[in-house]
């Protein structure tokens, strides 16, 4: 599968959430009630809408929930899918490489 849509995972939270609020779609994993699961996350709803359809999602499973921009301090429009079992595997497998954290400053 050729996907036209990058999405990746960051080493630190902070960069995927400002990468995601600034338009670009951050896969952040974790785990809920032993079970992996991720969120495909963005503030590009049509972005996002994008790559659920890659992903074989549903349109009306995306999750809309405002999220504060770490850098600008402010709530925005933001939404995500939850990705578990096969959407899990997929993301996975066609995220972009894992961003290296940005130096402290």
């Amino acid at each position: 599968m050729q996907l036209s849509i990058e999405w990746r995972e960051f080493e630190r939270r902070r960069e995927g959430m400002v990468h995601a609020m600034n338009g670009g779609l951050w896969l952040h994993r974790f785990v809920l009630w032993e079970e992996d699961m991720a969120h495909l996350v963005s503030s590009n709803r049509d972005l996002l809408v994008e790559a659920g359809r890659l992903l074989g999602m549903s349109e009306r499973w995306l999750q809309y929930k405002p999220l504060k921009h770490p850098v600008r301090d402010r709530r925005m429009d933001a939404w995500h899918w939850d990705l578990r079992g096969s959407y899990l595997e997929l993301g996975l497998r066609f995220a972009a490489p894992k961003a290296p954290a940005a130096p402290h400053r």
